[in-house]
């Protein structure tokens, strides 16, 4: 069974995103990963989600480099993802495990490993700059993985 829900504009004023979720099992976990092109406002996305689930209570800023996800000091400095990175909250009696993924083209690889455990992905599309090959690029990996689509 396939569930899509395209959420409000108001989650997410930088782009459209598109959550796709596939329901496995009896479990109430689900593992969603962020997805897109470079600068298009994953982890930013990320940072909102924890906040409007309560999980943090800031939401943490790609520039000022105190978000929950980019952990790592290139990261921080560099204001980019570089390795897909795991963090997790509570939904309407579900848990979910939200990984954010790099956008940038060098980092491929990362998007390759975290779509392998995904139940579904939100596809991030700039409002502006629109879909670019690397937005095409992760949400083909996603969909080669048997991911949402």
């Amino acid at each position: 069974m396939v569930v899509r829900l395209v959420l409000p504009a108001t989650l997410c004023r930088r782009g459209v995103c598109r959550l796709s979720t596939r329901l496995f099992g009896s479990g109430n976990t689900r593992n969603v990963g962020i997805i897109a092109h470079i600068d298009a406002g994953k982890t930013t996305t990320t940072e909102r989600m924890l906040l409007l689930a309560g999980a943090v209570h800031a939401a943490g800023e790609v520039d000022s480099g105190d978000t929950v996800t980019d952990f790592l000091e290139q990261e921080r400095e560099r204001g980019i993802t570089i390795q897909s990175a795991a963090t997790s909250f509570g939904w309407r009696g579900a848990a979910v495990s939200l990984i954010d993924t790099p956008g940038h083209i060098d980092f491929t690889v990362e998007v390759e490993r975290a779509v392998r455990v995904l139940d579904g992905a939100v596809l991030i599309v700039d409002a502006v700059a629109g879909a670019q090959a690397q937005t095409e690029t992760v949400w083909r990996q996603a969909r080669r993985r048997g991911g949402p689509g």
